[in-house]
């Protein structure tokens, strides 16, 4: 896959060639649209933005801001499905209409309020906090959730789940973190769902994703949360 190491956008915005990758387990974010590749870096003057894209056009915004340069994550599992009377494993998104795009805060106001191609995307809201003017913010997701977030999920795994909390029964609470296996690097609460003993990662004020089935003999404990 081809890289671009110092994209440019329209806006000026480019990725400093002497930053260093947080983790190679990040995958680079890729159009499908223009084939243009983008790899996150992390960058004091960003965000992770939580953005909502409606009637399913989470792809298609990604696609638009991909190619413009900015890094943009989109959750995805495997799904089966028949089509034309054939099973056919297909993607779906783990999180329906929801994106998550990294950028400061002047190009996250351009995608959402000044960009006719987007006309459909807005702002996820942090309901817990408020702005000066009693307002909800935009939600933001640290870096640290998003990394883990991303390594949970990247596998597009079909046993994904996006889950409430009263769907896990937790057992003793224990913070761990994967050490092999295809969600190896992933931290999180330990509990059973669906039958399963799995991995629960937090996104705050979204919810909670749960990895698929992970033999204990590649858990071990994380003492600082």
């Amino acid at each position: 896959m081809s890289t671009l190491s110092n994209v440019e956008t329209r806006r000026g915005e480019a990725i400093p060639p002497s930053v260093r990758h947080s983790s190679d387990t990040i995958p680079e974010a890729t159009s499908s649209k223009t084939g243009v590749s983008v790899r996150y870096v992390p960058d004091p003057t960003k965000n992770w933005y939580v953005l909502r894209a409606s009637y399913g056009r989470e792809d298609k915004a990604a696609d638009y801001i991909v190619g413009e340069g900015t890094y943009a994550y989109v959750a995805k599992r495997y799904t089966s499905k028949s089509i034309n009377n054939q099973p056919r494993k297909v993607q779906e998104s783990l999180i329906p209409n929801m994106l998550f795009v990294y950028t400061s805060e002047e190009n996250a106001e351009q995608y959402v309020r000044h960009t006719p191609a987007l006309s459909f995307l807005s702002y996820y809201y942090n309901h817990l906090e408020h702005t000066d003017q009693q307002k909800n913010p935009p939600l933001t997701i640290t870096c640290h959730e998003m990394e883990n977030f991303i390594r949970a999920t990247q596998s597009m795994n079909e046993h994904l789940m996006f889950v409430t909390e009263q769907q896990c029964h937790f057992k003793s609470g224990d913070y761990v973190k994967v050490v092999d296996g295809p969600f190896k690097g992933v931290e999180g609460r330990v509990a059973r769902v669906a039958g399963q003993q799995r991995v629960i990662v937090s996104l705050s004020n979204i919810g909670f994703i749960s990895t698929a089935y992970v033999p204990t003999a590649f858990l071990k404990k994380n003492i600082e949360e």
